[in-house]
């Protein structure tokens, strides 16, 4: 390689990452529909069955009450929530909202036309192809908040995409939370595995955007995800995170984990009227907590592979049921979350493939909320530097598909055709010449040279170009401003609840 050639891939790689501008996007399709409304609508009546006839095992004595005190049928820690419960229940929850941020460029909305993105949550582990596969630790969390705060179009900063490890479990959600919010100005996820957690990683939220309790409950600044235990059980934290969550109108994703032959019936069909089924308990719970409290209906109905018992992502029956989903959510004007996922265990053309079936799934559904969006990877175990990078392209693609299609008299360009005229072409043409550095999409990842130019180059390899990307990202990050005063009594909390202990554990 020749001095010049080196000087010119200096010059470039010195330039700051060309991404997209910060922006939610919206759904300007019509989203798919893969049920009759005749379907959709026996689906949700057969879902009132089985909460009257089977019910949710409901763990925490608090939630008993309250279904109890709406009129359910409690026997011990079964409870059987008659149809006029859940019908109720519908009338109250808002069909769109906004999650504000202390930032208010980063207010996040949901529901209707909407769309949020959210990077991967919860896995244990995390890798690069510099260090592999390990545990996470937290100087990963914070790298994984620091992508998310860089790039425009991931939404909110979740939960970190990666455990930290490396931290006691009593105190790991009050670093972690004190971390999210120096690394991001984005909308924070907040943990909701014990009552502690909950309510100290809320009063963080609160301190880092300094208004008063009155102010924090009078609109949302945070969501949390709530997990059923399919088959119809709801276990004490999680009764407890809807509980909380509504009474300080919080926001509150639940999602029934139903993976068809497994935790829910083999067919399609069966695993949707189970999903419903708690997806409508918990909605119960929530709006008899606090009418009106904000409610995300959210799915994550896959399959299983039957020859292993593996759960399997980026499936047809996943895609499926992504769309049959989004009917649900509508026909009850609730907000949709969905997921982008798949099942490989290496950043290669599986990965590539599920990743884009699980996520047009997702945006074709209707979702509003797709969650796991970057750097999901071994069914959720594992959390991919590399495939985060990658799924920035994906997703900045699928932004810029959303965008409509101008028609108008200078798009449809007749003067640059007159000038062009037949046999020409339009490189030069002065309609061309003012336009060409935004007419079309620039990926980050995606290589477009032609064989010997890319040969030359090195022969780089996407996985390749997304290690340097992720590190690129890394270095240009800035941190965002938090309010000197906010940061102060922030260290104060955590340095008190530390001293406290935290959330009780037994390890």
């Amino acid at each position: 390689m020749n001095s010049e050639r080196r000087g010119r891939r200096a010059a470039a790689s010195a330039q700051p990452i060309r991404q997209l501008p910060w922006s939610q996007p919206q759904m300007t399709l019509e989203p798919a529909r893969i049920l009759s409304d005749d379907q959709i609508e026996t689906i949700h009546q057969q879902s009132l069955q089985v909460l009257e006839k089977i019910g949710m095992e409901i763990l925490h004595p608090e939630a008993r009450d309250i279904l109890a005190g709406a009129g359910a049928l409690v026997e011990g820690e079964r409870v059987r929530i008659g149809r006029d419960i859940v019908e109720q229940a519908l009338t109250t929850p808002p069909a769109e909202f906004t999650i504000r941020s202390r930032n208010p460029e980063h207010d996040m909305r949901l529901g209707g036309k909407w769309i949020a993105f959210a990077p991967v949550g919860g896995p244990p582990n995390c890798s690069d192809l510099d260090r592999g596969r390990r545990p996470g630790s937290a100087e990963d969390n914070a790298n994984f908040m620091k992508l998310c705060q860089f790039f425009n179009c991931i939404h909110t900063v979740g939960d970190g995409s990666v455990d930290a490890l490396d931290i006691h479990a009593s105190i790991r959600h009050l670093e972690v939370m004190r971390n999210k919010v120096r690394c991001s100005d984005k909308v924070p996820f907040v943990y909701s595995t014990g009552r502690a957690r909950l309510l100290d990683s809320l009063e963080i939220v609160r301190l880092s955007c300094r208004v008063s309790e009155q102010e924090f409950e009078r609109e949302p600044f945070a969501y949390t995800v709530i997990n059923t235990n399919s088959p119809f059980k709801l276990d004490g934290p999680m009764g407890m995170g809807i509980i909380e969550m509504a009474r300080r109108n919080q926001a509150c994703v639940v999602t029934p984990f139903t993976l068809a032959g497994a935790m829910a019936p083999v067919t399609l069909a069966g695993a949707l009227v189970e999903q419903n089924a708690e997806a409508l308990a918990c909605l119960a719970l929530s709006q008899f907590a606090r009418p009106g409290a904000p409610f995300v209906y959210g799915a994550f109905t896959s399959n299983v592979d039957m020859k292993s018992g593996a759960p399997a992502f980026g499936t047809p029956e996943y895609m499926k049921a992504c769309i049959a989903a989004g009917q649900l959510a509508r026909r009850y004007r609730l907000p949709y979350r969905t997921s982008s996922t798949n099942a490989a265990n290496a950043v290669d053309a599986q990965a590539a493939y599920e990743t884009v079936f699980s996520l047009w799934g997702a945006i074709m559904g209707g979702g509003n909320l797709i969650v796991h969006a970057a750097g999901w990877m071994e069914g959720g175990l594992t959390a991919s530097y590399e495939k985060f990078a990658l799924d920035i392209d994906l997703l900045q693609m699928v932004q810029e598909f959303l965008q409509p299609v101008v028609v108008d008299e200078s798009a449809m360009a007749l003067d640059a055709m007159l000038e062009v005229g037949p046999g020409g072409h339009f490189f030069g043409a002065k309609h061309t010449l003012e336009r060409y550095a935004t007419a079309f999409y620039q990926p980050l990842i995606s290589d477009w040279r032609n064989f010997s130019q890319w040969q030359a180059a090195g022969s780089p390899e996407a996985a390749q170009k997304a290690n340097t990307l992720w590190k690129r990202a890394l270095a240009e990050y800035q941190e965002p401003l938090l309010d000197p005063l906010a940061a102060e009594a922030i260290n104060a909390f955590v340095a008190r609840r530390t001293a406290e202990g935290g959330e009780a554990t037994d390890f």
